[in-house]
């Protein structure tokens, strides 16, 4: 019985190996997302005698690539969610400072004490995790959306005051932004502030 903990970041893991009753097998030591890291991980494994099971916590898009190797060399990945290991953490009363080094530790404990409960990752959340990061890339991208609307915005209030009150910014009607399709069609601004913007919604706008 060998549990592995890994502590999943950005780039980086850190990762403790221990049996029954606290005894280590190896001290947590941190790993970075490589090829050669991730095999020197692999190597290392397939030395000590016994059945290993692998635990990590769910960490939205740094733990798949992790996830993926290991899953794809055959061993038993337990992905647990953040909820139930801050449960557990709570209930062991690991308090104070919170380390990488101290997570991969509660980790691999977690995985001595829930061995037989733990749940082996199948692959089958694959098209699940890919959502996610499509929806985390859709949500940064609209934000840079909205953050260059407001830029715009400003911009056209200084050239031409009122023109917020003329254009919503968003019609519901053909779900599209107005004053992006605006500037889109009239971006020769000499042609509108050499008018009043009433003449030109007159002429041009209506």
């Amino acid at each position: 019985m060998i549990s592995v903990g890994i502590d999943v970041s950005k780039g980086k893991s850190t990762v403790c190996i221990l049996k029954p009753y606290g005894e280590i097998v190896c001290s947590p030591f941190e790993m970075l997302h490589v090829e050669k890291e991730l095999d020197a991980l692999d190597n290392l494994l397939n030395r000590p005698d016994g059945e290993i099971r692998i635990v990590m916590k769910a960490t939205s898009i740094y733990h798949p690539p992790v996830l993926t190797f290991l899953h794809k060399k055959g061993y038993f990945v337990s992905v647990v969610n953040p909820y139930t290991m801050k449960k557990y953490a709570k209930g062991n009363s690991i308090r104070g400072a919170k380390t990488d080094r101290l997570n991969s530790i509660m980790m691999a404990n977690y995985g001595i004490e829930k061995w037989f409960r733990l749940q082996r990752y199948e692959g089958n959340e694959d098209t699940y995790a890919e959502l996610k990061l499509l929806s985390h890339r859709y949500r940064y991208y609209m934000k840079l959306h909205v953050k260059a609307l407001q830029e715009l915005t400003h911009i056209l209030d200084y050239v031409m005051p009122g023109i917020k009150k003329i254009l919503n910014s968003w019609n519901e009607s053909n779900v599209k932004d107005k004053l992006s399709d605006f500037v889109e069609r009239f971006w020769h601004l000499d042609l509108i502030t050499s008018m009043s913007l009433e003449k030109f919604t007159q002429e041009y706008l209506v």
